[in-house]
């Protein structure tokens, strides 16, 4: 019992005393200047990581431009392999021919799948014989 009074007492003059007060206060401070310097540094990691993103990220969209340039200039010649109108078609800067000698069974367990070109708000991704699905949050 005696000891625990002694550490009571401790305890009551310490936090009455303006030093420990001022030691606790001064920690924090030190200890909240590093964190933050560990994440102005982690920040600056990100930032240099993001640039280095956006640079390779414009790279790779000129390399494919290019690739797709050298595609559609290779197809115009006669021994291409894709016709020139398959491959706009392809990459949907023309528009698809669709065959109609395809025609679904009505006794078919196998549903025909329908992808739409252009999906605006409200029109449906994707129909199926069963079921239907859109996306309402599209502008």
């Amino acid at each position: 019992m005696e000891v625990a009074n002694r550490i009571a007492n401790a305890v009551i003059r310490a936090v009455n005393n303006n030093t420990v007060i001022n030691v606790c206060l001064v920690g924090s401070f030190v200890a909240l200047g590093v964190r933050s310097v560990n994440q102005q540094k982690y920040i600056e990691a990100l930032e240099a990581e993001k640039d280095s993103l956006v640079k390779s990220n414009k790279a790779m969209k000129k390399t494919m431009w290019d690739w797709k340039q050298q595609l559609f200039a290779e197809s115009e010649s006669h021994e291409a392999l894709i016709p020139l109108a398959r491959l706009k078609a392809i990459y949907g800067e023309a528009p698809i021919a669709r065959n109609d000698a395809v025609q679904e069974d009505s006794n078919s367990p196998v549903s025909k799948l329908s992808v739409d070109q252009k999906v605006t708000k409200g029109t449906s991704i994707w129909t199926s014989s069963l079921n239907s699905f859109t996306w309402d949050d599209i502008e």
